[in-house]
């Protein structure tokens, strides 16, 4: 394809279809069109950020394929115009889509994943494409309208920074989309560009499922020691500002530079540590949240769990003498973790006792193990209440200095099924299954 051409041009990329009058079809049999072919797609999730650099397309990349290694059809598409990378990150640089019977085929990666990218209508991968709006919008219609995605369980869609043709064009020709993923880095300069990212999806009424925060420290291989190169908490605490969930964080790791420079993300590759882990967790958020939207219930990605009544003889929300806490559960490969101190991340959940809701997980790394660090590092997360199985009682006591309450001999569960129950008054514990 030469610069500047449209994909529905005659000849190798014409896929674009004329009605029985000789005439190009409507807008609106095209949006009617765009309806029917997604009705076979459950869930369909845009991936956005405010400003460019900040490793949206990676993060797209490592959804999709999580998603299709947990047994789901996914199709994942590249809207970026100008700059696609999905091609790049998953090792399709010279893939190219091909047609039948006037749609658009799109490229199989395995079993479970179905890939579109302007990327593979061009001659070249380093070809510019310089286009105006019209000539994009008319693109994003074409891939939504004629490729044969088939029944999908998600769509996952990788749109260019910012809040300009393409976001714009896919989120008013989606009209059921579930809604938007926005990726930030941890520094103010970017959060300024995230929240018209979040003003965006207010304006066009598409919900916001969660931030998520990249480049979110580093802990060095060697000595273990955490540096915040572009600082840290910022995404989590914008989220709470702004009252939008909170998905996680995912550290600077060189594991991502490796995988996405060969085309195997992290997801690819087996769950491991740092961000592979993180990748992981945040995954399981869209799972859960398309579970409660599907079973109709409030949300649990930011939703509003009802509390019910406390129970007497347990430990509930009400215990406490603020109506607003935040709970951190230390976990391991989604579950609690036996030892606070040995977890690879927290979730941290908001309990409002007096407008009785639950918000969150807020996924975040733990930092290198280091005596007497936790505490603190908690207490700088407005942290106020702790569940665990086991704790020192050194390390209770230095919670105690922060003013954060400790619940011990709580068995092992999953984070969500923890803080329901604490809310509800339901929370039982029992012996510290590890005083050292």
């Amino acid at each position: 394809m030469k610069s500047g051409e449209g994909c529905g041009r005659s000849g190798q990329g014409g896929f674009a279809r004329q009605g029985t009058d000789g005439k190009m079809k409507s807008d609106l049999d095209d949006r009617q069109e765009i309806a029917g072919q997604l009705s076979h797609i459950g869930h369909k999730i845009l991936v956005l950020s405010g400003k460019g650099g900040v490793g949206k397309s990676t993060v797209a990349a490592n959804l999709a394929l999580f998603l299709g290694e947990q047994g789901n059809k996914v199709g994942l598409l590249d809207i970026d115009i100008h700059g696609p990378s999905i091609p790049k990150l998953l090792g399709l640089e010279n893939a190219r889509a091909e047609g039948l019977e006037h749609k658009i085929l799109p490229v199989s990666v395995g079993e479970h994943l179905k890939v579109m990218s302007i990327g593979f209508l061009l001659d070249r991968s380093d070809t510019a494409v310089i286009w105006r709006g019209p000539m994009k919008y008319g693109v994003i219609k074409q891939f939504l309208k004629d490729v044969r995605w088939g029944d999908l369980d998600y769509l996952i869609v990788d749109s260019p920074p910012g809040t300009g043709d393409e976001p714009l064009s896919v989120a008013q020709l989606i009209q059921d989309v579930d809604g938007a993923i926005i990726v930030t880095t941890p520094q103010e300069l970017s959060l300024i560009d995230v929240r018209k990212c979040i003003n965006f999806c207010e304006k066009l009424r598409v919900p916001v499922i969660g931030v998520i925060e990249n480049m979110s420290g580093f802990v060095c291989p060697n000595c273990g020691e955490r540096v915040d190169i572009f600082k840290a908490g910022g995404g989590a605490k914008m989220a709470r500002e702004l009252r939008v969930p909170y998905l996680g964080s995912i550290p600077i790791d060189p594991a991502i530079v490796v995988a996405s420079d060969a085309g195997r993300p992290l997801a690819g590759e087996g769950e491991g540590p740092g961000a592979a882990a993180a990748f992981a967790q945040i995954a399981r958020g869209v799972l859960d949240y398309r579970r409660e939207k599907t079973a109709g219930l409030p949300g649990w990605a930011g939703g509003g769990a009802e509390l019910t009544a406390k129970t007497p003889d347990s430990i509930s929300a009400t215990d406490h003498k603020e109506d607003q806490m935040r709970v951190a559960i230390p976990i391991v490969g989604g579950k609690l973790s036996p030892h606070f101190g040995h977890c690879e991340q927290f979730a941290i959940f908001g309990v409002d006792a007096a407008n009785k809701q639950i918000t969150g997980p807020e996924t975040i790394s733990s930092p290198a193990h280091e005596p007497g660090l936790l505490p603190k590092w908690l207490s700088e997360h407005e942290v106020n209440v702790i569940i665990s199985g086991g704790m020192g009682s050194r390390a209770k006591r230095l919670f105690d200095e922060q003013n954060i309450d400790v619940i011990v001999g709580v068995s092992s569960d999953e984070p969500k099924a923890l803080i329901e129950a604490y809310a509800a008054g339901v929370l039982t514990s029992g012996e510290n299954i590890c005083d050292h």
